[in-house]
Protein backbone atom coordinates (compact mmCIF):
# COMPACT_ATOMS: atom_id res chain seq x y z
CA UNK A 1 0.00 0.00 0.00
CA UNK A 2 1.23 3.35 -0.94
CA UNK A 3 1.73 5.82 2.08
CA UNK A 4 0.43 8.91 1.45
CA UNK A 5 2.15 12.55 1.83
CA UNK A 6 0.12 14.39 4.99
CA UNK A 7 -2.61 16.72 4.41
CA UNK A 8 -1.32 20.09 4.35
CA UNK A 9 -2.11 22.56 7.43
CA UNK A 10 -5.79 24.61 7.68
CA UNK A 11 -3.43 27.19 9.01
CA UNK A 12 -2.26 30.04 7.02
CA UNK A 13 0.41 32.58 8.83
CA UNK A 14 0.15 36.28 8.25
CA UNK A 15 3.81 36.57 8.63
CA UNK A 16 6.82 35.96 6.95
CA UNK A 17 9.04 33.85 9.11
CA UNK A 18 12.37 34.49 6.75
CA UNK A 19 11.68 38.28 6.23
CA UNK A 20 14.43 40.47 8.89
CA UNK A 21 12.83 43.17 11.67
CA UNK A 22 9.81 42.84 13.74
CA UNK A 23 6.57 41.02 12.51
CA UNK A 24 3.21 41.16 14.27
CA UNK A 25 0.13 38.68 12.76
CA UNK A 26 -1.50 35.74 13.25
CA UNK A 27 -2.08 32.34 12.63
CA UNK A 28 -5.69 31.83 10.95
CA UNK A 29 -6.98 28.81 11.31
CA UNK A 30 -10.67 28.47 9.09
CA UNK A 31 -13.39 27.36 11.80
CA UNK A 32 -16.54 27.69 9.99
CA UNK A 33 -19.73 27.87 12.86
CA UNK A 34 -22.88 28.93 13.97
CA UNK A 35 -22.55 32.68 14.07
CA UNK A 36 -19.84 33.08 11.39
CA UNK A 37 -19.83 30.14 8.50
CA UNK A 38 -16.37 30.99 7.13
CA UNK A 39 -14.86 32.29 10.27
CA UNK A 40 -11.46 31.69 11.12
CA UNK A 41 -9.54 31.44 14.55
CA UNK A 42 -6.88 34.23 14.83
CA UNK A 43 -4.10 33.30 16.86
CA UNK A 44 -1.45 35.68 17.72
CA UNK A 45 2.25 35.73 16.50
CA UNK A 46 5.16 37.83 16.63
CA UNK A 47 8.00 37.05 15.08
CA UNK A 48 11.54 39.16 15.31
CA UNK A 49 14.41 38.45 13.60
CA UNK A 50 17.85 40.15 13.00
CA UNK A 51 21.16 38.67 11.50
CA UNK A 52 22.21 35.00 11.35
CA UNK A 53 21.81 32.75 14.55
CA UNK A 54 19.25 30.17 16.26
CA UNK A 55 16.00 30.29 16.38
CA UNK A 56 14.01 30.46 19.73
CA UNK A 57 10.05 29.74 19.82
CA UNK A 58 8.40 30.73 23.15
CA UNK A 59 4.58 29.26 23.69
CA UNK A 60 2.10 30.89 26.74
CA UNK A 61 -1.35 29.46 27.46
CA UNK A 62 -0.58 26.20 25.76
CA UNK A 63 -3.85 25.16 28.69
CA UNK A 64 -5.82 28.85 28.63
CA UNK A 65 -6.23 29.72 32.16
CA UNK A 66 -2.49 29.81 32.94
CA UNK A 67 -1.32 33.33 32.85
CA UNK A 68 2.33 34.03 33.33
CA UNK A 69 3.93 32.98 30.30
CA UNK A 70 0.86 35.50 28.25
CA UNK A 71 1.65 38.17 30.65
CA UNK A 72 5.72 38.04 29.74
CA UNK A 73 5.43 37.53 26.23
CA UNK A 74 2.78 40.07 25.40
CA UNK A 75 5.11 42.33 26.67
CA UNK A 76 8.00 40.88 25.01
CA UNK A 77 6.49 40.88 21.94
CA UNK A 78 6.01 45.08 22.49
CA UNK A 79 9.06 45.81 23.72
CA UNK A 80 11.61 43.28 22.17
CA UNK A 81 14.12 45.97 19.93
CA UNK A 82 15.47 43.78 17.00
CA UNK A 83 19.00 45.65 17.07
CA UNK A 84 19.53 43.09 20.42
CA UNK A 85 18.56 40.19 18.79
CA UNK A 86 20.98 37.59 16.76
CA UNK A 87 18.76 34.93 15.40
CA UNK A 88 15.19 34.62 15.36
CA UNK A 89 12.36 34.42 18.05
CA UNK A 90 8.99 33.37 17.22
CA UNK A 91 6.61 34.58 19.66
CA UNK A 92 2.68 32.85 20.67
CA UNK A 93 1.55 33.96 23.87
CA UNK A 94 -1.72 32.28 24.01
CA UNK A 95 -0.92 29.27 22.21
CA UNK A 96 -4.38 27.52 22.67
CA UNK A 97 -5.87 30.54 22.03
CA UNK A 98 -9.58 29.42 22.02
CA UNK A 99 -8.95 28.27 25.67
CA UNK A 100 -7.24 31.43 26.55
CA UNK A 101 -10.10 33.74 25.74
CA UNK A 102 -12.28 31.66 27.70
CA UNK A 103 -10.05 31.31 30.72
CA UNK A 104 -9.92 27.82 30.80
CA UNK A 105 -7.62 24.63 30.59
CA UNK A 106 -9.35 23.12 27.91
CA UNK A 107 -10.58 24.78 24.38
CA UNK A 108 -14.39 25.71 24.72
CA UNK A 109 -14.17 24.55 20.70
CA UNK A 110 -13.86 20.71 21.21
CA UNK A 111 -12.69 20.54 24.86
CA UNK A 112 -9.25 20.09 23.51
CA UNK A 113 -6.07 19.97 25.80
CA UNK A 114 -3.78 20.94 23.63
CA UNK A 115 -1.08 20.00 25.87
CA UNK A 116 -2.27 16.24 25.38
CA UNK A 117 -2.83 16.43 21.41
CA UNK A 118 0.36 16.52 20.14
CA UNK A 119 1.67 15.64 17.13
CA UNK A 120 -2.22 16.74 16.33
CA UNK A 121 -3.57 15.97 12.98
CA UNK A 122 -4.68 18.36 10.03
CA UNK A 123 -7.86 17.06 9.54
CA UNK A 124 -8.85 17.24 13.38
CA UNK A 125 -10.40 19.25 15.54
CA UNK A 126 -9.22 22.77 15.88
CA UNK A 127 -6.91 21.93 19.44
CA UNK A 128 -5.67 19.09 16.85
CA UNK A 129 -5.41 21.00 14.04
CA UNK A 130 -3.12 23.90 16.64
CA UNK A 131 -1.04 20.90 17.27
CA UNK A 132 -0.44 19.88 14.17
CA UNK A 133 0.76 23.07 13.44
CA UNK A 134 2.99 23.55 15.64
CA UNK A 135 4.65 19.93 15.49
CA UNK A 136 5.10 20.32 11.70
CA UNK A 137 6.13 23.92 11.27
CA UNK A 138 7.05 25.79 14.28
CA UNK A 139 8.98 23.28 16.40
CA UNK A 140 10.73 22.16 13.24
CA UNK A 141 12.39 26.11 12.66
CA UNK A 142 13.42 26.12 16.14
CA UNK A 143 16.81 25.25 18.10
CA UNK A 144 15.15 26.09 21.88
CA UNK A 145 11.48 26.16 22.82
CA UNK A 146 10.43 27.49 26.17
CA UNK A 147 6.69 26.34 26.94
CA UNK A 148 5.86 28.34 29.50
CA UNK A 149 3.09 26.56 32.78
CA UNK A 150 1.88 27.50 35.66
CA UNK A 151 -0.89 25.26 37.84
CA UNK A 152 -3.95 26.97 36.18
CA UNK A 153 -7.26 27.12 38.43
CA UNK A 154 -6.82 23.60 40.41
CA UNK A 155 -2.97 23.77 41.17
CA UNK A 156 -0.81 26.20 42.86
CA UNK A 157 3.04 25.56 42.43
CA UNK A 158 6.25 26.60 43.41
CA UNK A 159 7.88 28.77 40.99
CA UNK A 160 10.15 26.63 38.75
CA UNK A 161 11.38 26.07 35.67
CA UNK A 162 12.13 22.69 33.92
CA UNK A 163 13.29 19.70 32.03
CA UNK A 164 12.68 16.06 31.41
CA UNK A 165 15.52 13.18 32.01
CA UNK A 166 16.13 11.88 28.26
CA UNK A 167 17.46 9.34 26.70
CA UNK A 168 20.22 11.49 24.82
CA UNK A 169 22.38 12.83 27.45
CA UNK A 170 24.24 15.19 25.47
CA UNK A 171 20.83 16.28 24.49
CA UNK A 172 19.03 16.02 28.34
CA UNK A 173 22.60 18.31 29.77
CA UNK A 174 21.86 20.96 26.73
CA UNK A 175 18.60 21.22 28.28
CA UNK A 176 19.37 21.67 32.09
CA UNK A 177 21.65 23.86 31.49
CA UNK A 178 19.08 25.89 29.74
CA UNK A 179 17.17 25.23 33.18
CA UNK A 180 20.26 26.79 35.03
CA UNK A 181 20.03 29.99 33.01
CA UNK A 182 16.34 30.56 33.21
CA UNK A 183 17.67 30.94 36.77
CA UNK A 184 13.78 30.60 38.29
CA UNK A 185 13.56 30.54 42.04
CA UNK A 186 13.50 26.44 41.72
CA UNK A 187 14.83 24.53 39.37
CA UNK A 188 13.20 21.03 38.72
CA UNK A 189 13.81 17.45 37.14
CA UNK A 190 10.49 16.90 36.19
CA UNK A 191 8.44 13.90 36.20
CA UNK A 192 5.51 13.83 33.71
CA UNK A 193 1.97 11.74 35.37
CA UNK A 194 1.70 10.91 31.69
CA UNK A 195 3.43 12.44 28.66
CA UNK A 196 2.06 11.34 25.91
CA UNK A 197 0.78 13.79 23.31
CA UNK A 198 2.96 16.66 25.22
CA UNK A 199 4.41 19.59 23.14
CA UNK A 200 7.45 19.07 25.77
CA UNK A 201 7.77 15.20 24.02
CA UNK A 202 7.03 16.52 20.40
CA UNK A 203 10.07 18.68 21.28
CA UNK A 204 12.17 16.92 22.72
CA UNK A 205 11.65 13.66 20.02
CA UNK A 206 13.10 16.05 17.52
CA UNK A 207 15.92 16.92 19.69
CA UNK A 208 15.27 20.30 20.53
CA UNK A 209 16.61 22.43 23.47
CA UNK A 210 13.47 22.14 25.84
CA UNK A 211 12.51 24.07 28.82
CA UNK A 212 9.27 24.24 30.90
CA UNK A 213 8.22 26.02 34.02
CA UNK A 214 5.47 25.82 36.44
CA UNK A 215 5.31 28.98 38.16
CA UNK A 216 2.68 29.95 40.30
CA UNK A 217 -1.19 29.16 39.42
CA UNK A 218 -4.14 29.36 41.75
CA UNK A 219 -6.32 30.68 38.13
CA UNK A 220 -3.73 33.65 38.12
CA UNK A 221 -0.36 36.07 38.10
CA UNK A 222 1.61 37.75 40.56
CA UNK A 223 3.57 40.64 39.98
CA UNK A 224 6.52 38.58 41.53
CA UNK A 225 5.33 35.57 38.90
CA UNK A 226 5.17 37.23 35.49
CA UNK A 227 8.33 38.87 36.87
CA UNK A 228 10.26 35.28 37.19
CA UNK A 229 8.40 34.70 33.44
CA UNK A 230 10.26 38.34 32.34
CA UNK A 231 13.41 37.89 33.29
CA UNK A 232 13.54 34.06 32.83
CA UNK A 233 12.87 34.47 29.22
CA UNK A 234 15.27 36.86 28.92
CA UNK A 235 17.93 34.79 30.77
CA UNK A 236 17.41 32.43 28.57
CA UNK A 237 17.83 33.81 25.28
CA UNK A 238 20.98 35.44 26.13
CA UNK A 239 22.12 31.98 27.31
CA UNK A 240 20.97 30.80 23.75
CA UNK A 241 22.93 33.74 21.98
CA UNK A 242 19.84 35.38 20.64
CA UNK A 243 19.40 38.42 22.13
CA UNK A 244 22.83 40.20 23.85
CA UNK A 245 23.46 41.85 26.87
CA UNK A 246 24.69 40.02 30.56
CA UNK A 247 21.96 37.63 31.94
CA UNK A 248 19.94 38.44 35.53
CA UNK A 249 21.03 35.77 37.34
CA UNK A 250 19.47 34.79 40.90
CA UNK A 251 20.18 31.61 43.45
CA UNK A 252 17.80 28.67 42.38
CA UNK A 253 17.20 25.72 44.44
CA UNK A 254 17.13 22.35 42.85
CA UNK A 255 14.35 20.10 43.09
CA UNK A 256 14.07 16.55 41.87
CA UNK A 257 10.73 14.23 41.41
CA UNK A 258 12.48 10.62 41.34
CA UNK A 259 9.40 8.63 40.99
CA UNK A 260 5.66 8.41 41.56
CA UNK A 261 5.54 8.58 45.37
CA UNK A 262 6.08 12.43 44.70
CA UNK A 263 2.36 12.64 43.77
CA UNK A 264 -0.73 12.46 46.32
CA UNK A 265 -4.02 11.81 44.86
CA UNK A 266 -7.35 12.23 46.87
CA UNK A 267 -9.43 9.24 47.23
CA UNK A 268 -12.23 11.02 48.75
CA UNK A 269 -14.27 14.00 47.52
CA UNK A 270 -14.40 16.65 50.47
CA UNK A 271 -13.49 19.44 52.04
CA UNK A 272 -9.64 20.19 52.15
CA UNK A 273 -7.95 21.42 54.95
CA UNK A 274 -3.92 21.52 54.57
CA UNK A 275 -1.49 21.16 56.91
CA UNK A 276 1.91 22.85 54.98
CA UNK A 277 2.33 25.17 52.65
CA UNK A 278 4.37 25.28 49.48
CA UNK A 279 8.01 25.25 50.30
CA UNK A 280 7.39 23.73 53.75
CA UNK A 281 9.84 21.02 54.58
CA UNK A 282 7.98 17.65 54.98
CA UNK A 283 9.07 14.20 56.15
CA UNK A 284 8.00 10.54 54.79
CA UNK A 285 4.84 10.29 57.42
CA UNK A 286 4.02 13.77 57.70
CA UNK A 287 0.22 14.71 57.13
CA UNK A 288 0.24 16.69 54.26
CA UNK A 289 -3.88 17.52 54.57
CA UNK A 290 -7.01 15.85 55.89
CA UNK A 291 -10.21 15.80 53.83
CA UNK A 292 -13.43 16.26 55.61
CA UNK A 293 -16.76 14.25 54.44
CA UNK A 294 -19.31 16.90 53.77
CA UNK A 295 -22.42 15.53 54.51
CA UNK A 296 -22.25 15.29 58.27
CA UNK A 297 -20.50 16.29 61.51
CA UNK A 298 -18.60 13.75 63.89
CA UNK A 299 -16.85 12.16 61.00
CA UNK A 300 -13.27 11.86 61.32
CA UNK A 301 -11.76 13.27 58.40
CA UNK A 302 -9.16 11.09 55.95
CA UNK A 303 -5.48 12.25 56.23
CA UNK A 304 -3.37 11.88 53.37
CA UNK A 305 0.63 11.54 54.41
CA UNK A 306 3.91 12.67 52.38
CA UNK A 307 5.22 9.30 50.82
CA UNK A 308 8.80 10.79 50.35
CA UNK A 309 11.04 13.16 52.48
CA UNK A 310 11.17 16.60 50.78
CA UNK A 311 9.09 19.98 50.06
CA UNK A 312 5.56 20.83 49.36
CA UNK A 313 5.96 21.58 45.45
CA UNK A 314 2.52 21.70 44.62
CA UNK A 315 -1.11 21.74 46.32
CA UNK A 316 -4.39 21.55 45.32
CA UNK A 317 -6.32 25.04 45.12
CA UNK A 318 -10.38 24.87 45.99
CA UNK A 319 -11.58 24.39 48.82
CA UNK A 320 -13.53 21.50 47.90
CA UNK A 321 -11.37 18.32 46.38
CA UNK A 322 -12.83 15.32 44.34
CA UNK A 323 -11.84 11.60 44.71
CA UNK A 324 -8.92 11.64 41.39
CA UNK A 325 -8.16 15.26 41.77
CA UNK A 326 -4.17 15.53 42.59
CA UNK A 327 -3.88 16.75 46.23
CA UNK A 328 0.14 17.46 46.27
CA UNK A 329 3.64 17.07 44.89
CA UNK A 330 6.22 16.54 47.03
CA UNK A 331 9.62 17.34 45.55
CA UNK A 332 13.13 16.04 47.16
CA UNK A 333 16.17 18.73 47.18
CA UNK A 334 19.05 17.80 45.50
CA UNK A 335 22.03 18.85 43.44
CA UNK A 336 22.49 20.64 39.98
CA UNK A 337 22.82 17.77 37.46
Amino acid sequence: MLETAPRPSAITPTVDFDAKGVQHGHLRLPYSRDDSAWGSVMIPICVVANGDGPTALLTGANHGDEYEGPAALFELAQTLDPTQVKGRIIIVPALNYPAFRAGTRTSPIDRGNLNRSFPGRPDGTVTEKIADYVARQLIPFADIVLDFHSGGKTLDFLPYAAAHELPDKLQEARCFQAVAAFSAPYSMKMLEIDAVGMLDTTAEEMGKVFVTTELGGAGTASARSIDIARRGTGNLLRHAGILKGAPDVRPTRWLDMPSSDCFTFAEDDGLIAFACNLGDPVNEGDVIARVYPLGKTGIAPISYAAAIDGVLAARHVPGLIKAGDCLSVIATVTEPP
